[in-house]
């Protein structure tokens, strides 16, 4: 029953198509991309666009296609895709985006695919153009339609960063819960399209359809529905500006995957040209960190391409350098799992403690510095950070996860109550090539990524001392002020912007987990 359903949906389509299209009496006005659009009211009508022709200001799909096969599919994957680009270049746009998605996408498990959601929103942002945003923005609803890229990679982006209501693209076959590389019959994409845009057009009444000169996308579907057309040619997206930071409809805050740069052609190569190096640098780095003494491993470390700035406040400063000193609680932001071990550095000492709620076995057994599993139990975690702390410094990450963007995570108070005088420090760690931090990868080679950057580097600024509540707050208020207080002080030094997300929102969002990591 379903195939003969199948087949008469395609021969109603095909009928529709070319034999009442003869006897349709609207014609559809044609014209090229208008900057009068940016003018014209729009919220009482419907938006259909084109997301590569349109809207995207690149005209190549390899990059997403790269990034698809490097953060779900692995190293072997991406290779096998570089070598294969310049045949597929020779092939029609058509063959070459099958080639792409079965290289991509061929025995990658269809449940475990977050890529759409977590890796491609950040670079599909990066290559919004402004003016066609800002005309989307106008529109009463959006509908966005992607003829080459999968629904998979698509839907996330528009959806959750560009508030596009609805989202149709090409479905991607699924085998025994895998996907086999293939995507759906055109026909079948266009009559899901076709029944879409009825709908939408009983509903609505006045249809504006954005496409690209340079597709045939759909292109009898809109002129049989759309009451104006516009073509965005390649010279306008030329003189496009790029959407700003600050203009994201939702900021962009969690993203994950390994890759620091939006893989071009060009920047691919680049990449794989550095890749043996990268292996032998971070080898090498690891060993000068672990097995020789801070005295001789800091200028082995800058000299093979480490950066580490320290700033250091007054009060921190004779706090720091005090002969009294005993144990000082550091309070920092979290860019890597490397933090404490650079605030050590900074203090050129290894008697330093970190606590962290979850830790992977590896990263546990190679940190040269000593490291507590905390329980998250407030009671016992409070009596094991005051012991330590008796012991020598300790450093703490109150937000608890890690975060790459210009924000801070909200900081849990418990930090608040463990000492009297609190150190609090702000600490960047810009990426070049790779991050050394991941959400739904193995957490095991997070330092590994950040000591194959051709130049790790990181900031360390000790900021002026903040009072504890250890022994003062008897109606259980004071140590969240302190905690927010904090938190301001460090944001307001790295020029961040304080929220109130949590490590579960991250995880929720990037892993669909509540970031509970396995001792791999």
């Amino acid at each position: 029953m379903p195939v003969k359903m199948s087949i008469f949906q395609s021969l109603m389509f095909l009928f529709n198509r070319f034999i009442l299209r003869r006897y349709r009496s609207h014609k559809p006005k044609y014209q090229k991309y208008p900057s009068s659009l940016l003018q014209t009211d729009l919220s009482s009508h419907t938006l259909i666009f084109h997301l590569e022709g349109a809207l995207l200001k690149s005209d190549s799909l390899f990059p997403y296609f790269m990034l698809v096969a490097f953060e779900a599919g692995g190293v072997m994957r991406s290779l096998l895709l570089f070598i294969l680009y310049p045949l597929i270049s020779l092939m029609s746009h058509e063959m070459g985006v099958k080639v792409m998605v079965f290289v991509s996408f061929f025995g990658i498990k269809k449940d475990g695919f977050r890529a759409g959601r977590a890796v491609l929103p950040k670079y599909f942002l990066e290559d919004v153009g402004l003016e066609m945003f800002k005309v989307l923005r106008r529109g009463g609803k959006r509908i966005g339609v992607s003829d080459d890229l999968p629904q998979v990679m698509v839907e996330g982006f528009l959806k959750d960063y560009l508030e596009t209501e609805v989202v149709v693209g090409r479905e991607m076959k699924v085998v025994g819960g895998y996907y086999i590389g293939i995507m759906e019959d055109k026909i079948k994409h266009d009559l899901d399209f076709d029944e879409l845009v009825r709908k939408e057009r009983l509903d609505t009444g006045h249809i504006i359809g954005i496409t690209s000169f340079n597709t045939s996308l759909h292109r009898y579907l809109f002129s049989q529905f759309c009451q104006e057309i516009y073509f965005v040619k390649k010279s306008d997206k030329r003189n496009w500006q790029t959407l700003p930071k600050d203009q994201y409809p939702k900021p962009l805050i969690f993203h994950d995957g390994r890759l620091a740069i939006k893989p071009t052609l060009m920047n691919t190569l680049v990449l794989f040209m550095w890749g043996p190096f990268a292996i032998a640098a971070a080898a090498a780095r690891l060993f000068v960190s672990l097995c020789i003494p801070y005295t001789l491993s800091i200028p082995i470390l800058g000299f093979s391409g480490c950066r580490l700035t320290v700033e250091i406040d007054d009060l921190s400063s004779q706090k720091l350098n005090s002969s009294q000193r005993k144990g000082c609680l550091f309070a920092c932001n979290h860019r890597t799992l490397l933090d404490p071990l650079y605030i050590g550095f900074s203090l050129k000492t290894k008697n330093i403690t970190t606590v962290t709620y979850s830790l992977s076995r590896v990263s546990e057994l190679l940190a040269p510095i000593k490291t507590v599993r905390l329980t998250r139990d407030r009671v016992s975690d409070g009596k094991a950070m005051k012991k330590l702390l008796s012991e020598g410094d300790l450093v703490v990450c109150p937000e608890g996860t890690t975060c790459r963007e210009p924000h801070l995570l909200r900081f849990s108070p418990l930090f608040t109550e463990i000492s009297d005088v609190i150190v609090p420090v702000a600490v960047t760690s810009p990426a070049t090539f790779f991050y050394g931090t991941t959400a739904s990868g193995l957490k095991a080679f997070d330092p590994l990524f950040f000591l194959m950057d051709p130049y790790p580097s990181y900031t360390v600024q000790f900021l002026d001392p903040v009072s504890g509540v250890s022994c003062q707050d008897p109606d259980g208020k004071l140590k969240f002020e302190v905690a927010n207080h904090v938190q301001s002080v460090i944001g307001k030094a790295l020029d961040f912007e304080c929220t109130n997300l949590t490590r579960k929102d991250k995880y929720l969002i990037l892993a669909g987990n509540n970031g509970v990591v396995k001792k791999n």
